[in-house]
């Protein structure tokens, strides 16, 4: 966002000037999503401070109007401030404030709100800005867990297209023995099974909140019961499920709720890098590589060379798998940083958590439509890299033991021969006890 546009009549106040001025750092600004967390939060805290009857009816009124109006998406260039702020997020509170303070006031000038008074009563940024946190943090779960919903159908539905195919098992990068694709894929399958039940894990720490801690974790200017009173309202407004946090103190310095929800984020992204690299290399070639698997030729693949197919797709969430790991670090080194009653790090932390969930959604959603559910499957060449695999001895350890399998495979290798013809030169089998014995599908059969 262009913090110098002219063309903006600003809502905000000198404390938001002041920010601009002082801190024009980069081009990183505060996610919409955490904006229109905070409006949710400003909404309720007046409903609430009214029902104490510490704010009156008209300035409740008045204030909720506004945070409906920035909910729905009005207002947006208003909140142009910068992630590298104050640690604590005080900038981005006093930016809520007075924009609600002054569109307030547009809406009726006969009634007199104040941003510090009014809209932050009971307030502190060290409570709100956390709070608002959580907030955003939830709302932009459930659309990650429906994307990782979306790819295992993908899959799924690959996997019974798949059934009956038995191709090369591969560990080290080097031949093993064989098994069913559609076994491979269960593994994909349970990978982000997994990974959505952990992400679905973090949301009990996530969901308790600071509001009411106010400044140090005393809940100093708040009335009886205030936090567990805004949680109420916003579970009824959002469908949520918020409580008050226990222990204020720990939430206000710490992030520990945060860093295990990122790490949750990170355990996907290392599945999906997993994931992601294993199609494009068993799609690779398609003549002078393993060439087993088939991806949907989407776009040009080359500038130069024509009819050139990349797994760019798989690139996509590779590079996202980097960024999230990456902003994973960030967050865990920021979390760490609590100094006595707070944490000074809560921008960088909330900006990096919003994108790792906002990348990955999109990413797999794109992975999802735009490759896997074009993935298709060479037949052909899954057949000849089996014929051509020499670990399908292993099936004739229990019948010859170890060292003789071991004599076959390298008297194969050596001597250009399959492993039948090796068995019979060396004379450890006849042509009948091989065949008995070496059925792929038997060799590749799941045994649970």
């Amino acid at each position: 966002m262009n913090t110098q546009n002219t063309n903006i009549n600003p809502l905000w106040g000198d404390e938001t000037q002041k920010s601009l001025n002082n801190f024009n750092i980069g081009i990183e600004t505060m996610p919409d999503e955490f904006i229109k967390a905070y409006a949710y939060l400003k909404k309720c805290c007046a409903i609430v401070n009214n029902s104490c009857r510490k704010l009156e009816k008209q300035k409740s009124q008045l204030i909720v109007q506004v945070c409906n109006e920035i909910i729905g998406n009005k207002h947006t260039e208003q909140f142009p401030l910068h992630v590298w702020q104050t640690g604590s997020g005080t900038h981005t509170n006093m930016n809520l404030n007075e924009v609600i303070a002054n569109r307030a006031t547009q809406l009726d000038n006969s009634i007199p709100i104040h941003p510090n008074d009014d809209v932050n009563m009971s307030q502190s940024s060290n409570d709100t800005f956390p709070t608002a946190m959580k907030i955003a943090t939830t709302l932009q779960i459930p659309a990650l867990l429906e994307a990782i919903d979306t790819l295992i159908e993908s899959f799924q539905i690959k996997q019974k297209e798949f059934e009956g195919i038995v191709k090369v098992g591969r560990t080290h990068l080097q031949d093993a023995v064989p098994l069913f694709l559609s076994d491979e894929l269960s593994g994909y399958i349970s990978m982000l099974e997994h990974s959505k039940s952990q992400i679905k894990d973090t949301l009990k720490y996530i969901n308790e909140l600071p509001i009411g801690a106010t400044a140090v974790g005393n809940g100093i200017n708040t009335p009886s019961n205030f936090s567990q009173q805004v949680c109420d309202e916003l579970n009824s407004l959002l469908q949520t499920q918020f409580i008050s946090h226990p222990n204020k103190f720990h939430s206000l310095t710490s992030h520990d709720s945060e860093t295990f929800l990122s790490g949750a984020l990170n355990a996907l992204a290392t599945n999906m890098m997993k994931i992601a690299n294993d199609i494009r290399w068993l799609s690779s070639g398609p003549k002078c590589g393993l060439g087993e698997l088939t991806i949907p030729a989407n776009e040009k693949g080359s500038s130069i060379m024509p009819g050139k197919v990349n797994p760019t797709q798989a690139e996509a969430i590779t590079m996202i798998a980097t960024q999230v790991m990456g902003n994973h670090t960030t967050i865990s080194m920021a979390s760490s940083q609590g100094n006595f009653e707070l944490n000074v790090f809560k921008p960088v932390i909330i900006y990096n958590l919003l994108q790792s969930i906002r990348l990955l959604t999109d990413g797999i959603n794109s992975f999802s439509k735009n490759c896997i559910d074009g993935l298709g499957v060479n037949k052909e060449k899954i057949k000849e890299n089996l014929n051509n695999a020499f670990m399908c001895v292993t099936a004739l350890n229990p019948h010859i033991g170890y060292k003789n399998s071991e004599k076959i495979v390298q008297f194969a290798y050596k001597n250009n021969l399959t492993l039948k013809e090796s068995a019979l030169q060396l004379a450890l089998l006849s042509e009948e006890e091989f065949d008995k014995y070496m059925v792929v599908k038997d060799i590749a059969k799941c045994r649970k």
